[in-house]
């Protein structure tokens, strides 16, 4: 009994010297090695290096352990099958493994690719949690094959479930197709602003399988459902150019000296753009006549901000130093007039 233990021992020493010392290389490959190389990853301009060798971190000591293994298998003596199923659980580990880095790729990959598209295309939780799902079914697939297994019975099942499933989830499927629409037809993409026809305005937070997510200015989030934000009007702020115009309305009196009253305007609506951060320093202020009101002359001043939200702050210091402006200059700003004549019977 002795004998056949200390022979059993003997046989097995290789083997976990072998996968002890795997292990080991696998800790000093991602302590020193990896480490190294991320840190020359980060001073590259391509963003995909950092991106792979953070896919392969937590996943490099289980593939030295698998490699170690492999070597080791030949002094694994667990008798038949026992040494197949053990052959064929480490080659399903490693299908997985790779699997996994792959999905965490590929959707690094896509964020690097919509970002370089300007919002050309947005990369959202929908489309990562797709791609995902995906490379995973692919690699499941990959694996019940390695085991001999036939997917044909598989697909074929899976594609009668879908169908029962997509009946029962009718409403799931049509917020999560109408998110696709949403995306692609880029009718509104994270980081929009954009106003609905109910009357919601906000920042458009994230679109996922089920909902659109929008952030309001008040801090609170709304939930939309897919399938109703694709048949909603819409108006986005963010579509062509998240610039846009701010019109400030005032009335001067009829006895004003129109010339002089646009110098002192354009002077003040100069200066707030220059010290407004939200101001387009590019654009000019305009100011124009456009009304003979009741009781004052009107004219209309055109500024442009970078995004809404920005004009009222710009607006209320516009109005504040306009009229101490006004004040100074002798400018009036006349209050409503209305003439009433009143007439007796018989007149």
């Amino acid at each position: 009994m002795i004998e056949t233990l200390i022979l059993y021992t003997k046989q097995w020493i290789p083997t976990v010297s072998i996968i002890f010392t795997g292990v080991l290389l696998g800790y000093f490959f991602k302590r020193i090695i990896h480490k190294r190389l991320v840190k020359l990853a980060s001073k590259t301009e391509w963003r995909g290096d950092d991106i792979v060798f953070q896919s392969l971190k937590s996943h490099i000591v289980l593939w030295f352990s698998l490699a170690a293994f492999y070597v080791a298998s030949d002094g694994i003596q667990l008798g038949d099958p026992y040494t197949e199923y053990l052959a064929k659980l480490v080659q399903i580990v490693l299908i997985l493994s790779v699997t996994l880095v792959l999905s965490k790729i590929l959707v690094g990959m896509l964020q690097i690719w919509s970002d370089s598209q300007e919002g050309g295309f947005p990369s959202t939780e929908l489309f990562t949690n797709l791609i995902r799902i995906v490379i995973i079914i692919i690699g499941v697939l990959i694996a019940l094959e390695s085991l001999n297994l036939s997917i044909a019975p598989f697909l074929t099942a899976l594609g009668v479930g879908g169908l029962a499933i997509s009946l029962a989830l009718k409403d799931t499927l049509s917020d999560f197709f109408s998110g696709l629409h949403i995306l692609l037809s880029k009718k509104v993409a994270p980081g929009d602003f954009v106003e609905l026809d109910t009357g919601e305005m906000g920042y458009v937070e994230n679109i996922t399988w089920r909902n659109t997510s929008m952030k309001e200015r008040s801090n609170n989030i709304i939930s939309i459902p897919n399938s109703r934000l694709s048949t909603a009007i819409v108006r986005n702020f963010n579509s062509i150019d998240s610039e846009f115009r701010v019109n400030v309305d005032v009335g001067i009196s009829y006895d004003s000296d129109l010339e002089h009253v646009r110098k002192v305007t354009l002077e003040v609506a100069n200066q707030v753009v220059e010290d407004n951060p939200g101001a387009v320093k590019t654009w000019v202020p305009q100011m124009r006549y456009f009304m003979f009101g009741d009781s004052s002359i009107n004219f209309r001043v055109l500024f442009r901000v970078k995004k809404y939200g920005e004009q009222h702050e710009l607006i209320d210091t516009f109005i504040r130093r306009l009229h101490k402006r006004f004040n100074a200059e002798g400018i009036e700003i006349p209050f409503p007039i209305r003439t009433i004549i009143h007439k007796k019977d018989g007149e």
